[in-house]
């Protein structure tokens, strides 16, 4: 395999002009230049990575840190990711929760594994990490971005949605189709973003008059099984209820799969609601309800002030992200609305 010593002495430069021409940094005539290309054509010359980090000074990798490598929620957000850091030329590193340990203590070793491998910057989705855990980065703690999750220390770099706001949007929704008899199956009480979107949902439910310190609520995991689970326990409780809020789409999709062997029909019997809006949803059984958390242009955002703190672009930043309810089959007026409308 050809190297760039073997470029240099085929066009008859120095070693230092064949590099300035490859990383494309450097005054170099146009003469030179075009010999230079010569001799890399001729020799089929392809500079490895470890060159071309040596040429630039960077590694050309971004990191990447998820809690989990798994379900629909992670999966396109890592897509995203990779499909635009590849149009620029670079790479994706993940690393996820793994090994002994909380999962504060796996976040913070993700983080050590990126730094060991050099990456240039990181992207960081956790909702445990701490402003001292972030302190571990030093210096390059500059060149960090976070989603989902609000840092002090760091705020500029944070990336998210108004999850209070979309509490809010589901609660309207399940109003409009005269709901008051609504139970919920909520994610971790640890997770922030949980906390705001149920908060927002009850407090908007309050607001409309509902008593929500009666209603049933009961808190998982984010999981299908979780989903399924909780609404077994909730049809075994004997609650009356007219609809379902899930706090995340595959909890939702749990329940759904729950009523569907119980033998309980969605939205004849009992309406269901998402969210995050993520692809699953639109093919559940029966479509789902969801409200749509604008995931890629949160991603998209932090990647770019990501790739502009550390290479010194000016791609595109934006921090408005517009929440809506994506409406499916899964949501309807309950039966007793249904036959009063039809009489």
């Amino acid at each position: 395999m050809a190297t760039i010593k073997d470029v240099a002495r085929l066009a008859g430069v120095g070693l230092g002009t064949a590099s300035r021409v490859v990383s494309g940094k450097g005054s170099v005539s146009l003469k030179t230049q075009e010999r230079v290309r010569k001799a890399i054509a001729e020799l089929d010359f392809r500079p490895s990575h470890a060159a071309r980090s040596l040429l630039s000074g960077n590694s050309q990798m971004i990191g990447v840190y998820i809690p989990v490598l798994k379900g629909t929620f992670y999966m396109p957000i890592l897509q995203s990711i990779d499909t635009e850091l590849r149009l620029a030329g670079l790479h994706m590193v993940v690393a996820f929760g793994v090994g002994i340990g909380d999962e504060r203590r796996q976040g913070v070793e993700g983080i050590e594994f990126l730094m060991e491998r050099g990456c240039d910057g990181l992207i960081v989705m956790s909702n445990v990490l701490t402003d001292e855990d972030f302190s571990i980065l030093g210096p390059k703690r500059d060149r960090l971005v976070v989603l989902n999750h609000d840092s002090k220390t760091i705020a500029d770099q944070c990336f998210a949605a108004d999850h209070v706001q979309g509490g809010v949007m589901a609660a309207r929704a399940l109003l409009e189709y005269k709901h008051k008899h609504i139970a919920v199956i909520a994610g971790p009480a640890t997770a922030p973003d949980n906390v705001e979107r149920i908060n927002g949902f009850l407090g908007e439910l309050s607001h409309a008059g509902l008593d929500t310190g009666k209603m049933w609520i009961a808190e998982s995991d984010f999981s299908p099984e979780g989903g399924w689970n909780c609404a077994k326990e909730l049809l075994e409780s004997g609650r009356p209820f007219t609809a379902l809020f899930c706090a995340n789409d595959e909890m939702a999709l749990g329940a759904l799969s729950f009523f569907q062997q119980a033998g309980i029909s969605v939205p004849h019997d009992v309406s269901v609601i998402g969210y995050d809006d993520t692809m699953s949803a639109a093919y559940a059984a029966p479509p789902l309800t969801s409200v749509h958390i604008p995931w890629r242009d949160v991603t998209l955002s932090a990647l770019n002030e990501l790739l502009n703190r550390c290479y010194g672009l000016r791609r595109p930043v934006t921090r408005d992200y517009p929440i809506k309810v994506t409406m499916r089959a899964s949501l309807a007026k309950p039966a007793q609305q249904r036959s009063k409308a039809g009489s």
